[in-house]
């Protein structure tokens, strides 16, 4: 990001969840002044939402994580609001509709019941780790794959999914991540390749479900 001249960081949550170094995720994240929204991983470890509704992997992953972060990480995750505004664009972890259920995201269809929900000409949502845009052209909403860089057009709306940085699961194992200019008007998906057999010793040394260090390899 710092080769690609990013001014500022929007993260849209689950900043802990999977990985083996929750407590520098935070603390990374709390340096860079990033504007923030909370993911369901994020109000899970501060006790926030049920663990009932997660699988056993990520149960334990979320265990794991609220004993291995301070209270300090623990206290500030719970104080994260699950929405907000930056310039032009909603920022919400799953889906503008109740984004307290945390609701996934993959058809046009459910695209399409989100548009009502947010007055901004873009929204930036995370949760389903799969990159890629809803347009809403007058009544008609369109939902394409995020790959490259669209031109945003002023007459449309835009729900944008950025992907995900620490579990892809799109079959591409590369970090993902979006770019957003306001200025020029475009966002553009983003991959970069990292050690994963280092993060998946990391993982596995941790004690963490080894299914959370196998699916990297294969992004998914």
């Amino acid at each position: 990001m710092a080769q690609r001249g990013v001014g500022r960081v929007l993260c849209l949550g689950d900043l802990v969840g999977y990985g083996p170094d929750p407590g520098p995720c935070v603390r990374l994240i709390r340096e860079r002044d990033a504007a923030v929204v909370a993911g369901n991983h994020d109000y899970a470890v501060a006790g926030l939402t049920s663990l009932g509704f997660f699988n056993p992997h990520a149960r334990a992953a979320a265990e794991w994580t609220s004993r291995e972060l301070g209270h300090d990480d623990r206290s500030w995750l719970s104080d994260l609001p699950l929405r907000a505004t930056v310039g032009p664009a909603t920022l919400v972890h799953a889906s503008p509709l109740h984004p307290e259920d945390w609701n996934y995201l993959f058809s046009a269809e459910d695209g399409a019941g989100a548009f009502p929900h947010f007055s901004t000409p873009l929204c930036f949502v995370g949760h389903s780790h799969l990159p890629g845009v809803w347009v809403q052209d007058g009544r008609r909403v369109s939902y394409h794959r995020g790959s490259g860089r669209i031109k945003l057009d002023p007459s449309c709306r835009y729900l944008v999914n950025v992907g995900s940085v620490g579990q892809p699961r799109d079959r591409d194992p590369r970090a993902a991540y979006t770019l957003w200019d306001e200025a020029e008007e475009w966002v553009e998906w983003v991959r970069v390749v990292y050690p994963i057999p280092l993060t998946q010793q990391k993982i596995l040394r941790a004690g963490l479900p080894s299914i959370l260090a196998e699916r990297l390899s294969r992004g998914a």
